[in-house]
């Protein structure tokens, strides 16, 4: 059986209770912006996978864009977002020399 989470208790303090009204907000916020990453990293490696070279690099530099504005934010590390497009910049190159 699972365990139910124990419900939070309210804070008393005014400025808790405005701290846990940010949090929902930047929570919602920060919660998109990492979608949005993981999208436009999806995108290029389905076009990789599907072979489609202009589409690929089209989107990667898009991705890139992309990936470079939510590091900047600290949605994810800037070490991950280089892993990220380094890895993704491997198989876009990868995919013009099988095509050229």
């Amino acid at each position: 059986m699972a365990s139910a989470k124990p419900k939070k208790k309210n804070p008393r303090l005014a400025s808790g209770r405005k701290r846990v009204r940010q949090d929902i907000k930047i929570n919602a916020a920060n919660s998109s912006l990492r979608s949005k990453y993981r999208t436009a990293v999806k995108n290029v490696e389905k076009a990789v996978l599907t072979g489609d070279k202009t589409k690929a690099t089209e989107l990667f530099a898009k991705m890139q864009a992309v990936v470079d504005t939510i590091a900047d934010k600290g949605i994810f590390h800037k070490n991950k977002a280089a892993r990220d497009k380094s890895r993704l910049s491997a198989k876009v190159k990868a995919l013009a020399l099988a095509a050229a």
